[in-house]
């Protein structure tokens, strides 16, 4: 199950981002502003926000795995890094 990998890489982190949902006759489509590629949509908009938390998961999920495969073999320096605004 992904989620289980999710944990596995997870950080503990609080980055506040915008969250748009948008009305359409099926429902809503979500997207986050500042997270391309974090989209999602469904009935009602709890359906469609609970949706999205999963989009975030998976993308910030996929850009860090594609960065592991990249530097598989490079000398990189890897720290935590916190975002505050």
């Amino acid at each position: 199950m992904w989620l289980s990998r999710l944990i596995v890489y997870s950080y503990p982190m609080s980055v506040d981002l915008t969250a748009v949902f948008k009305p359409v006759p099926e429902g809503f489509i979500a997207f986050v502003e500042e997270l391309p590629g974090a989209n999602a949509q469904g009935a009602t908009m709890d359906e469609a926000r609970t949706n999205l938390l999963e989009a975030v998961a998976l993308v910030l999920q996929a850009n860090r795995e594609l960065a592991e495969e990249e530097l598989a073999n490079a000398d990189v320096i890897r720290e935590r890094f916190r975002l505050s605004a």
